[in-house]
């Protein structure tokens, strides 16, 4: 499990409350939303194309681009090696070795322009739903696809352990399973957000 989808433990106490505090700036959330809102054709085009449930995606994209690191989207520092994941998925070169995207044996040439591929938003979410796809059929789900949670217990435990291959971390299927559940990327995705105005002073 280790070598092939790089799971590993939990996070640390301390992470995972810095993570919760994170999910409570009201406007760094407005901020990820109306990104992610940016993102929303793409997710539900690709996610429709390829079987895979446009909330699942949605809820880890709010998830990694709530939590990125700073300097990360910087051309200069993803180029440096400094990250080794990157974009709005934070996706690494290995899923883009996966998908038959990359070389494992890919030139210098090819690493900077498969980096420039994962820091253009759209390209990265594509490749994120592509990741999912290519989940669902490594571990040969057998619910329909795209597996909804709230269609049965066996959907929403094939959407958890999505979620947990995809970041490794055992407490990230629950977190992502709550986003899931927020009325407000419901309507990002299938209705219309309304905007937060700034107050006026």
């Amino acid at each position: 499990m280790q070598k092939r989808f790089g799971v590993h433990g939990p996070q640390p106490r301390l992470a995972q409350l810095l993570t919760e505090g994170l999910d409570q700036l009201e406007p760094l959330r407005s901020h990820t939303l109306t990104r992610l809102e940016e993102l929303r054709p793409v997710i539900l085009s690709e996610s429709l194309r390829r079987r895979v449930n446009p909330m699942l995606v949605a809820a880890v994209l709010f998830d990694e681009m709530q939590h990125a690191k700073p300097g990360e989207s910087h051309p200069i520092a993803a180029h440096s090696g400094l990250f080794s994941t990157l974009g709005p998925a934070q996706l690494g070169l290995g899923e883009m070795v996966h998908q038959g995207l990359l070389p494992a044996d890919a030139t210098p040439e090819q690493l900077e322009a498969a980096r420039d591929a994962l820091l253009d938003p759209e390209q990265n979410v594509t490749l994120l739903v592509g990741k999912f796809e290519r989940l669902q059929k490594e571990l040969e789900l057998t619910t329909p696809l795209p597996p909804i949670a709230s269609r049965s217990p066996h959907e929403a435990k094939a959407l958890a352990t999505l979620a947990y291959l995809h970041n490794g971390k055992l407490d990230y299927p629950a977190r992502v399973l709550r986003y899931m559940q927020d009325p407000e990327l419901h309507a990002l995705l299938y209705g219309n957000r309304r905007k937060q105005l700034p107050p006026l002073i």
